[in-house]
């Protein structure tokens, strides 16, 4: 409710200002009719002059660039770092098998070659 009674006084304030802007009322009378003092009443009525402006100023097309966070530009920054660390991690661990594997088949194939060496011994 509180909004609604909110959004009753914004209007309330806004066709004062455009009574005192377009002659129907002076700005002592807006200011009356609002329970303020002058100085008040003109503070509200720059402050509404300045938005209705800025509003209505030009703007480029489209959606309006959303401000960065930079909280997520950092854990997008932290994620690359650590997809790429685990892409070496994992590069490495696929080097160490194949030098593992070939170590071993070489191993293999030593001991083949000393197998069939004391086999041919044995024969002669």
């Amino acid at each position: 409710m509180s909004d609604d009674k909110d959004l009753e006084l914004a209007r309330k304030r806004a066709a004062v200002i455009f009574a005192v802007q377009s002659g129907q009322i002076t700005a002592e009378e807006g200011a009356r009719r609002l329970g303020v003092s002058r100085k008040t009443y003109y503070e509200w009525e720059s402050r509404a002059l300045e938005a209705m402006t800025g509003a209505l100023e030009n703007k480029a097309p489209g959606r309006p660039d959303t401000p960065k966070d930079e909280e997520k530009e950092r854990l997008r920054s932290e994620i690359t770092a650590l997809q790429n660390e685990l892409f070496v991690a994992k590069k490495t661990v696929e080097v160490r098998d194949m030098l593992h594997a070939y170590e071993l088949h070489k191993a293999g194939v030593k001991k083949d070659a000393e197998e069939k060496k004391r086999k041919r011994k044995k024969r002669q």
